[in-house]
């Protein structure tokens, strides 16, 4: 039987989900503390009772967007698996999907803030460069047998790359026809049955 969560820890959990949208969707430079604590139901003031500064908010905040993310491609494989069809199918048309098109705070923390990480300082590039690598990993698991590393990154990057430009483009036709090019062309080029 698993244990119940304290109220402190319920509150903090609360305190990152909230983090975790408000990253997706302004970046980092857009997760204000008084604003995240608001949305939080909390007041100013008790935010240093949960976190020691707004950086270690953001660490917290990027690794459960990812699990999020993680946990919902886990089930978007699962069920593809079930029909008959392939990990990386699943993985691919998921990631390149319209309603990942639109859904900016729920949806893959890498393509949300990946040209930001870079200029972050180490408590938080730390924490991205993880989510980078177990996208990878994930690409990497869902390939055919015999797929390599080298084309997990391909993969990875590409699926990335394209969201960033599909929600540029808009959620509309330009946007949606750049999603469907690209899951085209990755699944034409690795599934292979």
């Amino acid at each position: 039987m698993s244990r119940q969560p304290t109220r402190r820890e319920a509150t903090h959990d609360r305190i990152v989900e909230v983090a975790a949208r408000t990253l997706r969707r302004n970046g980092y430079a857009g997760v204000g503390v008084a604003d995240v604590m608001k949305q939080a139901g909390l007041t100013h003031g008790g935010f240093y009772a949960h976190f020691e500064s707004r950086d270690a908010l953001l660490a917290e905040a990027i690794a459960r967007a990812g699990r999020d993310s993680a946990a919902t491609m886990g089930q978007r494989v699962a069920a593809s698996r079930s029909r008959g069809e392939s990990a990386l199918r699943a993985v691919v048309e998921g990631y390149l999907s319209d309603t990942h098109l639109s859904s900016t705070e729920t949806g893959c923390v890498v393509a949300a803030l990946s040209s930001e990480m870079p200029r972050q300082a180490p408590t938080l590039l730390a924490p991205s460069v993880e989510r980078v690598r177990k996208l990878i990993a994930l690409v990497q698991r869902a390939l055919p047998e015999g797929g390599t590393k080298e084309q997990a990154m391909v993969i990875a990057s590409t699926l990335v790359g394209t969201l960033q430009l599909a929600r540029t483009l808009g959620v509309n036709a330009q946007g949606k026809a750049m999603l469907a090019a690209a899951r085209h062309a990755l699944l034409a080029q690795y599934d292979t049955p």
